[in-house]
């Protein structure tokens, strides 16, 4: 049986070595051990690109380590024109394109789960709202918008 696809943003790999955010950190670690082996995990080269300009060295190293076995999904330009269907259809205000990029990756790529930390812009009801509207319009599949804990 195939496995169901996971697309992580940036917020879920930069988690796991936050040790700021202590419950978000060990709620990452548990996800990284307990559902990250049971998925076939993506990346975006957004994701890798954002992670790589992470200034501390070590940890930028650990980033780059946690994540080297994922696929990774480039951006194009079907991604960048479902990602401004997005901006157009007011998902997000022009200056966090970044993050409607990250859930147009998941939805052109026809990903299960989009999993993120971003409960600002990303994890909530107005963005899966849009997000299905647009994506049916679009021609896209629904797709599921979570935390991590919620696997």
């Amino acid at each position: 049986m195939k496995k169901e696809s996971i697309y992580l943003d940036t917020s879920v790999p930069s988690a796991y070595f936050d040790s700021r955010a202590k419950e978000r950190q060990e709620a990452t670690i548990k996800f990284w051990k307990e559902i990250v082996p049971n998925y076939t995990i993506y990346i975006s080269d957004l994701t890798e690109e954002e992670l790589k300009s992470t200034k501390d060295e070590k940890r930028k190293n650990d980033l780059m380590d946690l994540i080297r076995t994922f696929k990774i999904l480039r951006i194009n330009s079907e991604v960048e024109e479902l990602a401004r269907e997005y901006i157009k259809n007011k998902l997000l205000p022009e200056k966090y394109i970044n993050d409607a990029l990250h859930i147009a990756i998941g939805s052109c790529n026809n990903i299960s789960y989009i999993v993120s930390w971003n409960f600002e812009h990303i994890v909530k009801v107005k963005t899966r709202r849009i997000v299905k509207l647009v994506n049916t319009i679009q021609g896209y599949k629904e797709i599921e918008i979570i935390s991590p804990q919620e696997l």
